[in-house]
């Protein structure tokens, strides 16, 4: 983070030690293995969960055209579909080769690194925090990111890959699993490898003419958008996260499937003494507040809940998980799930402000024209979801 936020107020302590890992870019097989057939496709797809080390990558390479894809992990599944190189964390080479892939460069090599804030360290007494946590210090400097030397351009550039014929279709993994097995069953759809407890990311669909495969359901929207899948099953907050980010973007629900609900609030601890998002805006005005902290995992929807909510001023905190820790000490505000409530009410939080009740939705792109045996399929797959879906809702 520090190389390519340089004004960011964070402090490297020390190496712990722990952990040790690797980021490394690498390339389909497809492709191959050095970076000059990499640099010899029309263009260049790299996806990771590591955006700015990938596009750094990129860049020092002078590869002619590239885009990076940024998706929520499970970046190894892409290539060679979906992606031409990848740059992923992985203990070795051999790791990456697990994958299928093959290295083509180490751009990291770390581990579990101390860090502090810049001002902490100058104001306040840490030693008895820090101390004991030194001991485990490892000797060594701070990492550096590694970038490969340019690549020489021979002006050669491989023929586009033909255009697809099949429909592609897109299911997810993680907690969305189980309600879209109980979804597929229902509909009459079965994909050898993926049902409650297996997830190969390439299952058989059984269906002459569909292609599936199984990724973050946070990445879908995008993929759908820029047309390399053609129908995905998601969560609706996956797919408004999208849409308050990118507008414009042509991905609609076209399938409600009334499984997996739950709200998408607005929290707070429960020591504060508002049960409305107006009651709360009014106490930290009085408290004096200059600007209001949103913690949330889905930013684009933070950001469009408090223009919407018009709060003064505000600062929206992307978070990675443990959401439930932030409030009170480090935001005012979660932007948070919930679906029964049990785990705010460990955490002495409470919802003040419904956004929205997210389920599991079938989506797909505006304006998408199919014809012939791709037309039948697609048609098949959604009316057979469609009919999943208010059999559920009918219940």
């Amino acid at each position: 983070m520090q190389a390519f936020f340089p004004a960011q107020p964070i402090v490297p302590v020390c190496d712990l030690g722990a952990g040790a890992f690797g980021v490394y870019a690498a390339s389909s097989i497809i492709v191959g293995g050095r970076l000059r057939e990499i640099a010899a496709l029309p263009s260049v797809r790299i996806a990771s969960d590591y955006p700015n080390l990938a596009e750094a990558f990129a860049m020092a390479a002078r590869l002619p055209r590239y885009r990076v894809q940024s998706v929520w992990g499970a970046a190894e599944a892409y290539p060679p579909e979906d992606a031409d190189a990848v740059v992923i964390a992985g203990a070795n080479e051999a790791a990456v080769r697990a994958h299928g892939l093959l290295p083509l460069h180490c751009l990291l090599q770390s581990s579990a690194w101390l860090i502090a804030n810049a001002a902490s360290l100058r104001r306040k007494e840490l030693a008895s925090v820090i101390g004991p946590l030194m001991s485990a210090a490892q000797p060594g400097g701070t990492p550096d990111v590694s970038l490969p030397a340019p690549v020489p351009s021979n002006g050669v550039r491989r023929d586009a890959a033909e255009e697809r014929t099949a429909v592609r279709m897109a299911i997810p993994d993680g907690h969305q699993q189980r309600h879209v097995v109980d979804a597929l069953v229902d509909a009459g759809l079965t994909f050898a490898g993926y049902d409650e407890t297996a997830c190969v990311r390439r299952p058989a669909s059984g269906i002459d003419g569909l292609e599936v495969k199984v990724v973050r359901p946070h990445d879908m929207p995008q993929l759908v958008a820029l047309g390399q899948f053609d129908i995905a099953i998601t969560g609706r907050d996956c797919l408004l996260e999208h849409l308050h980010r990118f507008p414009s973007s042509p991905v609609q629900e076209l399938v409600d499937l009334q499984r997996g609900q739950y709200n998408l609030s607005a929290v707070v601890t429960e020591d504060l003494p508002a049960d409305t998002i107006e009651d709360a805006l009014a106490h930290w005005r009085r408290e004096g507040k200059a600007s209001i902290r949103v913690a949330s995992e889905f930013m684009g929807t933070a950001d469009y809940y408090a223009r919407s909510r018009h709060l003064w001023r505000y600062q929206v905190m992307p978070i990675a998980g443990a959401s439930e820790g932030f409030v009170p000490e480090d935001a005012e505000l979660l932007i948070e799930g919930t679906e029964t409530g049990k785990t705010l009410r460990e955490n002495r939080l409470k919802p003040i402000d419904l956004l929205y009740r997210s389920t599991t939705c079938v989506i797909g792109r505006k304006g998408a024209t199919l014809d012939g045996q791709s037309k039948t399929v697609f048609d098949h797959v959604l009316g057979a979801l469609r009919r999943a879906g208010e059999a559920a809702g009918s219940v």
